[in-house]
């Protein structure tokens, strides 16, 4: 499951070694500054939008990877029934970061403290 940690400059996503094998990822590390929203969606499988490319969809089950869709890339990394958190980056390599994490709220509340 993804870590996500704030400084007062950054927002730094660590991977868990298994996410970057299957998904083909690798940690990010963005500035505040490119955060536009943030919010909190109980169901981040149904949430993931686009096709993968590249990463692993296993259908109901766990999403890893890069999705594209509509000139919109999203790096995802959810599983079934845990709600997620989804942060909209501007000028970045991704566009949108979709994540399961332990207490996403709480990603919410500190993120959204911290801009």
């Amino acid at each position: 499951m993804a870590t996500v940690t704030t400084t007062p400059r950054t927002l730094t996503v660590s991977l868990t070694r298994a996410e970057r094998v299957l998904g083909l990822l690798r940690d990010l590390e963005v500035p505040l500054s490119a955060v536009q929203g943030v919010e909190v969606v109980p169901d981040g499988l149904a949430a993931a939008r686009g096709l993968r490319a590249p990463g692993l969809g296993l259908p109901g089950l766990r999403l890893i990877g890069t999705w594209r869709g509509r000139g919109e890339k999203t790096l995802v990394s959810v599983r079934r029934g845990r709600p997620a958190v989804r942060v909209r980056l501007t000028g970045q390599r991704f566009d949108t970061l979709l994540l399961g994490v332990d207490d996403p709220a709480a990603v919410a509340g500190a993120l959204t403290a911290a801009r």
